[in-house]
Parts: structure tokens; C-alpha cells; sequence
């Protein structure tokens, strides 16, 4: 298994690159926004890498972030969904819009990636969220009641940052970190002035180092 290939990059054509590591050139797949991402040919690139292995087929497929690697390992995981509709999907969907668009069930947003209908949005979808309920338990943020003054109380105001707050640790689960770590990463943020794309932006940085 091969976590990351770090060397000289020899080659960027489209749909993969060549790095040079100790005189062996490595075919790599990638998205075609990711190839574009990287440095220039003769520069040191890292990319970390999904080995696939099959009767008539190994393959290794490149990518510029771990976000990008568990959301290609994630889409791969649900039926009907290869490794070239994976790809398609990471040219065009951050980690982050894709993860927002699994807990907010927006099946618009994902019939606008090319090649996903109606129908494979629902079970993408469908099949990734019960993956998550199954490899952790995400427990929903409650606020103690307190008595209820004007338009907008602070009972409402709170209940709305909690529901914020629940959506970016569920979307970064997602992204496969766990849930205690998530809640340690946002322990550094000041999360009143941020909204749910905000959170979970910020907490990929601190969560990436």
C-alpha cells in the first residue's frame, strides 16, 4: 500500500502525471484540476495515493490533499460509483461543498458534477450518511431552555450556532476525521461570527497540520 509518492515530476499529461522516485516512474491518476494544482515539471511534488489492485487491473490514483484522498475513497465506497466518476467528481466539487451537500441531503448540488443523475445523487447520499451513522455515532448539540424574551432570543440564537456547529462536525466526518478529534479543533476557534462553511474551512486547516 503506498500512502503518498513523494519525487521529481516528470510528466503532466491529461488524466496523470509521472513522478520519478530513485530512477522509477510512477503513473499516476488524477483529476485534471489537480494536475493543475502542482508544481511545474523537474520540481520535488508530493501526492498522496489510492492503490487499487484488481485481476486485470493496478492502478494508482494521485491527489494534492488527504481531504480529497477519503472524499475519492468515500465515493468509491458506494455502489455504481468507480474510480473515473470519483475523479470527475473531485474536478469540480471541493471536499468541503461535498460534504455539506452529503448532511444537507442537497441533491441539487451534486446532479451539477458531470455524469451524476438524480437517482446516484439520492444514493450517494443515502449510502454515505448511513456510513456515518454506523462508524460514528454523531450525537446531536442540546441547549438548556432558559425564558424566551423578543423577536430573536438567546435560547434561539444558541439553538442556531448549536445546529451550525452539528452540521461542520458531521460534514468533516465526512471527510473521515473523527468526532472527538473535530471537537478538540474547534475548542481553537471562535465560532460565533462563523458560519457552517466557515467551520468547517477553519477546521480542516487546524485538523490538516
Amino acid at each position: 500500500m503506498l500512502a503518498y509518492v513523494k519525487g521529481t515530476l516528470e510528466m503532466k499529461m491529461t488524466g496523470y502525471i509521472v513522478i520519478d522516485v530513485g530512477g522509477l516512474g510512477y503513473k499516476i491518476f488524477m483529476s485534471d484540476s489537480g494536475i493543475e494544482k502542482l508544481g511545474n515539471i523537474g520540481e520535488i511534488v508530493k501526492v498522496h495515493t489510492y492503490y487499487k489492485v484488481r485481476e486485470d487491473d493496478i492502478s494508482i490514483f494521485g491527489f494534492n490533499t488527504l481531504e480529497e484522498l477519503r472524499m475519492f475513497e468515500l465515493l468509491i465506497s458506494v455502489s455504481g460509483v468507480g474510480a473515473k466518476t470519483a475523479l470527475a467528481m473531485l474536478a469540480v466539487c471541493e471536499p468541503t461543498d461535498f460534504a455539506l451537500a452529503i448532511i444537507s441531503e442537497d441533491i441539487k448540488a451534486l446532479t451539477q458534477i458531470p455524469g451524476i443523475g438524480a437517482k446516484s445523487a439520492q444514493r450517494i447520499i443515502l449510502e454515505l450518511k448511513d456510513k456515518i451513522k454506523k462508524e460514528q455515532q454523531i450525537q446531536e448539540l442540546t441547549s438548556a431552555t432558559k425564558a424566551i424574551n423578543g423577536t430573536k432570543t438567546k435560547l434561539e440564537e444558541r439553538l442556531e450556532r448549536e445546529e451550525q456547529i452539528s452540521e461542520a462536525i458531521a460534514a468533516l466526518q465526512v471527510l473521515g476525521y473523527n468526532k472527538k478529534e473535530i471537537e478538540k479543533a474547534f475548542e481553537k476557534l471562535v465560532t460565533e461570527e462563523m458560519t457552517t462553511e466557515e467551520l468547517i474551512r477553519k477546521g480542516l486547516t487546524i485538523l490538516g497540520k
